[in-house]
């Protein structure tokens, strides 16, 4: 990949979700991103993914899609593993001799340490979280390949409730309250930050295990607080929730990530999601 050539394909799966989306607008004019959905793709069917892979040969896989909710993971174990790990799965034996790149999740830790580093040893407490660290031990078996872990990502999703900037929107737009967990900590990061630093290692030929967050800790009550200032005009109003109340699957308190290995190899500064929500006027 060093010389590019105006004719490189790269599939982008999830490309329907919120950072698959936003990757393939960010994509560079030496890139063709192949936009894969739920309607053009079905990932879960491996018979047509390789056929469309021998079709169209192309020469990087971003691979994005997955089963992302945590309740729907519980809820349909079977479906979970299947696309989380199986597909990945196929997907890396696909592409043994090009670049894969795979969006993970800061939720393969535990959250009793926080400030996790590449170093640090997952712990998942959920079935998404394990189909997950499951993926990416796939990946990471090939030296061409490239996981990425990262935290909450905000922005505007195709579907308008992908992220959890959107969710809190909708929310205060229907007059609801919405109860955000004051002792629960990840490094929130907007997914066009996000798309702009996977291009970047795209573009420098990144292998291995990142963590990639916004340069701010923060509680999901504190990131309700910071969008709400950014949105007066919908009056929004937030409740103060504790894990300690919570009845659903395990969560983590603290999955806040180091960010500092891949900051080392970006060309700009990752900021702060308080940063990125003035600057993108999210309302």
């Amino acid at each position: 990949m060093a010389a590019f050539d105006p004719q490189l394909v790269a599939w982008v799966t999830g490309a329907g979700g919120l950072i698959g989306s936003h990757v393939v607008r960010a994509a560079p004019a030496e890139w063709q991103a192949v936009p894969l959905t739920r309607e053009n793709l079905d990932i879960a069917d491996f018979d047509a993914v390789r056929a469309r892979f021998v079709s169209e040969h192309p020469q990087l896989i971003i691979h994005c899609a997955a089963v992302a909710k945590v309740n729907d993971c519980e809820a349909q174990p079977q479906l979970a593993w299947r696309v989380n790990r199986d597909a990945t799965r196929v997907l890396t034996d696909l592409a043994s001799n090009i670049p894969l790149f795979f969006l993970s999740t800061d939720l393969v830790f535990d959250g009793q340490q926080g400030n996790y580093s590449e170093s640090d040893k997952p712990d998942p407490l959920t079935t998404y979280a394990k189909t997950k660290i499951a993926a990416e031990q796939a990946v990471i078996a090939n030296p061409r390949h490239i996981v990425v872990r990262t935290s909450i990502n905000g922005g505007t999703s195709p579907t308008g409730d992908r992220s959890f900037t959107e969710q809190l929107i909708n929310a205060w737009r229907e007059g609801r309250v919405p109860a955000l967990f004051a002792d629960e900590f990840r490094s929130p990061i907007m997914s066009e930050v996000t798309a702009r630093a996977v291009w970047e290692l795209v573009s420098k030929n990144a292998t291995g295990l990142f963590h990639l967050g916004g340069a701010e800790r923060l509680s999901r009550y504190e990131v309700g607080e910071i969008l709400a200032a950014q949105c007066p005009e919908l009056k929004p109003q937030i409740a103060c929730a504790s894990l300690h109340d919570f009845e659903g699957p395990p969560r983590s308190p603290d999955t806040s990530l180091n960010s500092s290995k891949v900051q080392a190899l970006l060309s700009f500064r990752l900021p702060s999601f308080r940063e990125s929500a003035r600057e993108l006027a999210i309302c």
